[in-house]
């Protein structure tokens, strides 16, 4: 019997890489304006980073990393730290993940896909299309975070369906087709974020602090102006660029057609009570989830997050009786399932973004924005958004915005340009994290599917990454003053 080889020769490179790059930080990355603190961080990530990336150990072990590192470098102490991984999104996807695992435990995961199938067409990019639209449309009004929890247990569905329905033959381009499937839900509900004022944090912080600093007024239907278009093109470029460029497949249509799904449809027969209580539930999570954006405001209610509802709704499939079993819709073995290593890869991402905060590691990088003082409008717009799609990649979007945004302002003072091209240029850029699980919350749900690698969504996130770059400079350097009617320079306001 051959033995397996415990590391292949892009995990022992890593495996190596990893801590050496560490130790090279620490010992020659010496500047005055950078602290002991931010170095080791900056480190630290770097180790993680690779790690992630080669898989020399299992993902969720090196998640396990900033728990030993952060105490000992004096960034954080162990509490702080490990109270990233109890976060609310955490406990959001928690509950997500058994909403799925309700659904598919009682069979709703079938009826449903094969109801949407049905209802778009059998045509593998009709479909793809109708959940990127539907997600989209939905993160521009509930976090994205929880338009794509809503969405990605249906697409799964859909492909279990398929696969039932999939000969030998085609099996490789169903594997295609789940990879585009699952991945263009995620980046959907990154997309549609940017929609609205309330879509996704970075733009609410945008808003606040052009009041705040300038008193320059963003109003949602204004914004909504600038924010829809963007979404459109995002959501097709991305559509056509996973279909046709990155997973394209010579599978045109899912096996069976039509006839073949509505015959699947009959066998299925009436809804069981045990389907027609959990598709309540997760209707109930829906809409709970879409409801707590209009009333975070009302003191009552503003305790309450995404994840307090994804606990509740927990809570709920564990009480509901289940008339077949004499159980209820859930019970404890259930959690077997919960793919509990994408928890503790988001918990990581979590410590590390505060890391970076606490250690003001952020600050310095926002920092070294000064040189581009004198480059054309459009090239100090070109860099901002690159520089900040890059930043976002290992921290969370709210941090990133709630740090960078104040500083562009008083950036544009310095550089003569309107605040506004900057600022907003800076938060749409900070929403668009396409390549890491870390990046953002809809790309972490992706990847605990088991349907996608990180270097797969890193392949494919580059390329997004870019197109959503362009689109951004493009739009925040033609459209915004078009729709706010300003000059993008000189600068017309100052500060209050």
């Amino acid at each position: 019997m051959e033995s397996k080889k415990s590391f292949n020769v892009a995990q022992m490179i890593g495996l190596i890489l990893g801590p050496l790059l560490f130790v090279l930080i620490l010992v020659f990355m010496k500047t005055d304006s950078l602290s002991s603190e931010a170095v080791f961080v900056f480190g630290a990530t770097t180790w993680i980073a690779i790690w992630w990336i080669t898989e020399p150990i299992p993902i969720p072990a090196t998640s396990l990393l900033p728990l030993v590192l952060f105490p000992l470098g004096g960034v954080m102490s162990a509490g702080d730290t490990a109270s990233n991984y109890g976060a609310d999104i955490i406990f959001l996807f928690l509950g997500g993940f058994m909403l799925a695992i309700a659904m598919e435990r009682w069979n709703l995961h079938t009826r449903v896909a094969l109801t949407i199938i049905n209802l778009i067409g059998t045509t593998t990019s009709k479909i793809v299309f109708g959940f990127m639209l539907a997600t989209g449309l939905m993160s521009m009004f509930v976090s994205n975070t929880a338009a794509v929890m809503i969405m990605i247990p249906i697409g799964l569905a859909l492909i279990l369906e398929a696969q039932s329905l999939t000969d030998e033959k085609d099996h490789k381009h169903l594997v295609k087709f789940e990879k585009v499937l699952v991945l263009s839900i995620g980046y959907a509900g990154t997309i549609g974020g940017l929609g609205t004022l309330i879509g996704t944090p970075p733009l609410i912080i945008l808003s606040g602090q052009m009041s705040e600093i300038f008193g320059f007024e963003i109003s949602f239907a204004r914004w909504m102006l600038v924010g829809v278009p963007t979404v459109i093109i995002l959501l097709i470029l991305a559509w056509g660029y996973l279909n046709y460029f990155v997973f394209k497949s010579d599978m045109k249509n899912l096996p069976g057609g039509k006839e073949t799904i509505e015959r699947e449809l009959k066998k299925l027969g009436k809804m069981s009570y045990e389907e027609i209580a959990v598709l309540i539930v997760f209707l109930l999570a829906a809409l709970l989830w879409i409801v707590r954006g209009f009333v975070s405001d009302i003191e009552l209610f503003s305790l309450v997050q995404d994840g307090t509802i994804a606990m509740f709704i927990t809570v709920l499939l564990f009480t509901i009786p289940a008339k077949e079993t004499n159980g209820k819709l859930l019970d404890w073995s259930a959690a077997k399932d919960v793919p509990w290593g994408v928890l503790l890869l988001f918990g990581a991402g979590l410590a590390i973004a505060k890391a970076i905060t606490t250690s003001e590691l952020d600050k310095w990088l926002s920092e070294q924005l000064v040189i581009i003082n004198g480059l054309p409008v459009i090239f100090i717009v070109a860099i901002v958004a690159l520089f900040i799609l890059l930043l976002t990649e290992i921290t969370s979007n709210t941090a990133t915005a709630t740090m960078i945004i104040p500083l562009l302002a008083a950036l544009s003072v310095t550089l003569d340009v309107h605040p506004m091209i900057l600022m907003a240029s800076a938060a749409m850029a900070a929403n668009c994290a396409f390549m890491l699980p870390v990046g953002t919350p809809p790309n972490a749900i992706v990847f605990g599917t088991g349907k996608i690698s990180i270097g797969e969504m890193v392949r494919a996130g580059v390329w997004l990454n870019l197109i959503a770059w362009a689109v951004i400079v493009v739009i925040a350097y033609l459209l915004l003053p078009l729709v706010f009617g300003f000059d993008v320079s000189p600068f017309p306001i100052n500060l209050k």
